[in-house]
């Protein structure tokens, strides 16, 4: 092994009512710290919606946004449902906690799959009351 290359360490992920590769692949490769795994799980166009941030569309915004904002995350899936759609889509709730080194969250991820397996989207909700939001949201330097 050189010095510039680093083993990533997967953990494998288990989520009760859950067998889809992709979303077990999402939590696996996030908490390993390989954003740019995780962004290749999702189609061309697809859509990460992450609390208070506008759509990031796309492979490599999402990768980006991954490489910034989700370093030192461990998420922390705990079960989950999964239906299908119209159109071969599948739909896939998931619930668990996200633990940061500043805090824990309890969270909701929903996931919209395409016929290929691949994320369309993810919507990711936090499950706190207004006041423990308004202490973990970011405070912009645009912010009024």
């Amino acid at each position: 092994m050189t010095a510039t290359t680093r083993p990533i360490l997967t953990r494998s992920i288990k989520i009760a009512g859950i067998t889809k590769p992709a979303v077990l692949r999402y939590f696996e490769t996030l908490n390993a710290g390989d954003f740019e795994e995780t962004a290749n799980l999702f189609a061309g166009d697809g859509v990460l919606h992450a609390p208070f941030e506008e759509p990031i569309i796309g492979k490599s915004s999402i990768g980006t946004y991954l490489n910034t904002e989700a370093r030192g995350m461990q998420l922390e899936p705990q079960q989950g449902i999964s239906q299908d759609l119209e159109d071969g889509l599948v739909e896939v709730q998931v619930s668990g906690r996200v633990q940061t080194s500043a805090f824990g969250i309890n969270v909701a991820w929903l996931f919209v799959l395409n016929s290929h397996q691949e994320i369309l989207s993810v919507t990711v909700k936090l499950l706190a009351s207004p006041q423990e939001l308004l202490n973990l949201r970011p405070h912009h330097k645009f912010d009024v």
